[in-house]
C-alpha cells in the first residue's frame, strides 16, 4: 500500500513538475516539447500493451480474448464520451491563446477542467497497474504517465497567464490535475484489490484508455507542428526503452 501511495504521489507530482518548468521557460519550442511528448507516447503505448492488455489476456480464463477486447473498447469508448461531453483539449487553446493576452479565460480554464477530466482514466490506469499484483509492472506503467503528465503540466501554465490567471492561482490549477490522478491511482487499485475476478476486465479497460490518449491526443500534438519524423522516432525510443525495461525487470 505504501508504494501505491508513494507511485500516486509521483504520477500527480510529475503535473507539478512539468508546471515548474512550465514557468521557468515560458517559450519552450515546439520541437522540444512535440519529441518529448512522442517519447512519452512510445512509453505509454508499450505499457498499455505489455503492463495491461497482455497481462489480461493471461488471467482472462476460458473468455480472456472477449473480456479483454470488450475491455480495450469500453475503456475508449468512455474516454470518447468524455471527449463529447468535453471539448476536446487541443482544439480549446490554439497558438493565438499561447501569444495573446487577451486570451479567453473561460476557454483557458475549461482547458483545464479537460486535462483534470482526461487524468482521472490515466490515474484508474496506474493504480489497476498495482492491483494486479505485479509491482514492476505497475511502476512502469506509472511511469509512463508521469512522463506524460510532465509535458502536459507545461502547457497549462503560458495560456493561463496569457489570460491574466495569477501565478499562483495558475500553480493550484495545476496541481489540481495533479491531485485528480492520486485519486484515480487509488480508485483503480482498491477497485481490484477488492474484486480480484474484475481484475482482468479493468486491467484492459485501463489499456484501451491508455491506447485512446496515445492515439487520438498525443500523437496528433505531436505531429501538428512540422515535427512529426522527430516525434516519430522518439515515440520509436520510449517504446523500445519500456520493452528492453519490461524484459530486464521480467
Amino acid at each position: 500500500m505504501k508504494e501505491v501511495l508513494l507511485t500516486a504521489l509521483g504520477v500527480g507530482g510529475a503535473t507539478l513538475i512539468g508546471s515548474v518548468i512550465g514557468f521557468i521557460f515560458k517559450n519552450i519550442s515546439h520541437k522540444f516539447s512535440d519529441i518529448v511528448l512522442g517519447f512519452a507516447a512510445g512509453v505509454m503505448l508499450s505499457a498499455a500493451v505489455l503492463g495491461l492488455i497482455v497481462p489480461s489476456l493471461e488471467q482472462g480464463g476460458k473468455y480472456g480474448i472477449i473480456v479483454t477486447v470488450a475491455g480495450v473498447f469500453v475503456g475508449a469508448l468512455c474516454l470518447n464520451l468524455i471527449d463529447k461531453l468535453v471539448p476536446h483539449l487541443h482544439k480549446l487553446v490554439g497558438p493565438e491563446d499561447e501569444k495573446h493576452h487577451n486570451a479567453n479565460l473561460s476557454k483557458v480554464l475549461l482547458f483545464v477542467t479537460a486535462i483534470a477530466i482526461h487524468n482521472l482514466p490515466e490515474g484508474i490506469a496506474a493504480g489497476v497497474g498495482f492491483g494486479s499484483g505485479d509491482t514492476a509492472q505497475g511502476l512502469l506503467i506509472a511511469g509512463g504517465i508521469a512522463l506524460q503528465n510532465i509535458p502536459e503540466g507545461m502547457v497549462i501554465i503560458a495560456p493561463m497567464l496569457a489570460a491574466g490567471v495569477s501565478p499562483k492561482k495558475t500553480f493550484l490549477c495545476a496541481a489540481a490535475t495533479g491531485v485528480i490522478e492520486v485519486i484515480g491511482t487509488l480508485i483503480g487499485y482498491f477497485a481490484v484489490s477488492f474484486s480480484a475476478a474484475i481484475l482482468p476486465f479493468a486491467l484492459s479497460f485501463a489499456g484501451g484508455t491508455m491506447l485512446y490518449v496515445v492515439s487520438d491526443e498525443m500523437i496528433p500534438e505531436t505531429h501538428a507542428h512540422g515535427n512529426q519524423r522527430g516525434a516519430t522516432y522518439a515515440l520509436l525510443v520510449g517504446f523500445c526503452v519500456m520493452l528492453v525495461s519490461d524484459v530486464l525487470l521480467g
